[in-house]
């Protein structure tokens, strides 16, 4: 199963919750579009939090030097994004990776990554269930409720909601009761974020 990690906004934990998944399933992990390569990769931040020997890291398709909005990213580096290019990728071996796949995006889901299409739209073209990553912080709750609108109105199969850290009761109410078929997942706040600390968090993630 194909798993495309997006978050309500930017900087809401999408790389860490990535880990733990890809952790917990024991899946593969693809970042297709990497910006700001200046300051490192995820794939990079992936490989050093998880312990598991069976996951395999997918080389990027697109790698921008920038911490930019994709398209900005691409535009600087004089690239253009292609959608047609972004391919599900294969192992070495050449035959399609049957593993699980955790694929995380950049940003949100209406993220430009040309002058066509958007982030989501790489997980309409490669069929995947989608996992929202939520954190807690003013406006959380107008962001994940236009969030899950937008991923049902146009037939995403939403598989969980996670929620990254502490929430006031009544704000995770507020947006789990907008869906509350949708399955949603608890993560605590890390105090430090190592193999143990992901380790630990994966033991206790059921998909």
């Amino acid at each position: 199963m194909n798993y495309f990690i997006t978050g309500i906004g930017t900087n809401v934990g999408k790389t860490m919750v990535s880990a733990i998944l890809t952790e917990a399933l024991k899946a593969d992990y693809w970042k297709p579009i990497q910006s700001g390569t200046n300051e490192g990769l995820d794939s990079m931040t992936i490989k050093e939090l998880i312990s598991n020997t069976k996951t395999t890291i997918f080389p990027e398709a697109y790698l921008l030097k920038e911490p930019l909005s994709p398209h900005m990213a691409a535009k600087i580096d004089g690239v253009t994004i292609e959608l047609e290019n972004i391919l599900l990728p294969v192992r070495l071996s050449g035959v399609e990776a049957n593993n699980n796949l955790i694929i995380e995006g950049a940003g949100g889901l209406m993220v430009p990554i040309n002058s066509k299409h958007y982030v989501i739209d790489i997980a309409r073209k490669i069929d995947c269930e989608i996992i929202v990553v939520i954190s807690n912080y003013l406006g959380c709750i107008n962001h994940s409720i236009l969030t899950i609108d937008y991923l049902l109105k146009h037939n995403f199969k939403i598989k969980a909601l996670i929620f990254n850290g502490d929430f006031n009761t009544e704000v995770k109410a507020s947006i789990k009761n907008y869906a509350p078929f949708i399955k949603s997942i608890d993560i605590p706040i890390l105090t430090t974020v190592n193999k143990e600390m992901i380790l630990n968090v994966a033991n206790t993630i059921a998909l």
